[in-house]
């Protein structure tokens, strides 16, 4: 490695500075040719990693489980009813019993403030699998992605994320772009922007990176030149199922379709998404809305979702390869 990130925690993409970050894609670029080549050589032997999950999850925990077990390490699966965890013992002592019997623990759940205290006490590296606030290994996968397709540099491309720009997804792509270089866009409604505080801190690193970062409320506008059109679900895990009404009615505009598509001016551009995503009723939640509200599509079309510029799948499997390289650097 040309520098050291072992035993470093990553709670937060500003916890890696840019030469970091460009490091962690290449590796897994290294990585995701390795695994297809079938000439892998497994740096995590004999490492132990337990898997936090006070939320539920399909793609953070498959690409865990399968990138430590390619790696040859081993895993435990922790979720909060089968654990203590905050019941009948406090996080902290949590912390220190599962540093000593482990290698690293990855913590997926509600509150950043969580897993940046199990950092502080496991003395081990923690990974921040998803909180309310941040979802790094997400964005992680999502610039190696906007890179195999872009064919460019980072620094050459350009995305923009519609909808409710205030929870982990959105204040990720915002500090993620802007640490690469990129030419940045979030499409919302002023009041679901990004805290203006962080907002704040990336326009400031802009000046250093030579990131372009634009908020607006016009999502035809934001559209108009970029190379990915990225969107996620309008009520995030966690959120109670009465806000669906409130939330459609403000965020129907931002939904993407085949005329938001085509308002990039680009025929090639990409349609991005993190997954799950409510494009028909094939899903209890979803037919719930159908039921309540007559809608069969919420954030995407289910013709832009399945169209060829869809890269949605790319994506869910480039969290495996971004996770793996987190974990060599980090362990290995």
């Amino acid at each position: 490695m040309p520098f050291n990130l072992r035993n470093r925690s990553l709670l937060n993409m500003q916890d890696f500075s840019p030469r970091d970050i460009r490091f962690l894609i290449d590796l897994a670029a290294e990585l995701k040719r390795a695994k297809y080549a079938g000439n892998e050589i497994p740096r995590l032997t004999g490492k132990n990693i337990a898997l936090i999950f006070e939320k539920t999850s399909t793609r953070t925990r498959c690409a865990f489980e399968v990138a430590v077990h390619d790696q040859g390490g081993h895993v435990t699966n922790i979720d909060s009813a089968g654990s203590q965890l905050g019941r009948k013992e406090s996080l902290r002592d949590t912390a220190r019993v599962l540093g000593r019997l482990y290698d690293g623990i990855e913590y997926r759940g509600f509150h950043q403030t969580t897993v940046e205290e199990l950092a502080q006490f496991s003395h081990v590296p923690v990974w921040n699998g998803l909180t309310d606030e941040f979802h790094p290994t997400q964005v992680l996968a999502d610039l190696l992605t906007m890179e195999e397709f872009g064919q460019k540099p980072l620094s050459e491309l350009s995305f923009c994320y519609l909808g409710d720009a205030r929870f982990n997804m959105g204040n990720s792509l915002l500090v993620g772009g802007v640490q690469m270089g990129m030419d940045v866009r979030i499409a919302a409604p002023r009041a679901r922007w990004p805290h203006d505080e962080l907002v704040a801190q990336m326009l400031a690193l802009a000046e250093t990176t030579g990131a372009r970062v634009t908020l607006d409320e016009d999502p035809f506008v934001s559209v108009d030149g970029v190379d990915f059109v990225y969107t996620d679900v309008w009520v995030s895990m966690g959120e109670p199922l009465d806000v669906w009404g409130e939330r459609i009615e403000l965020l129907r505009p931002y939904q993407v379709n085949a005329a938001l598509m085509k308002a990039t001016g680009k025929p090639r551009a990409r349609f991005m998404h993190c997954l799950p995503a409510y494009h028909t009723v094939e899903t209890e939640i979803g037919q719930q809305i159908h039921e309540k509200y007559g809608l069969s599509e919420l954030e995407v079309t289910d013709d832009v979702f399945e169209s060829d510029a869809s890269i949605v799948f790319s994506q869910a499997e480039n969290r495996m390869h971004t996770i793996k390289a987190v974990l060599v650097a980090t362990l290995g």
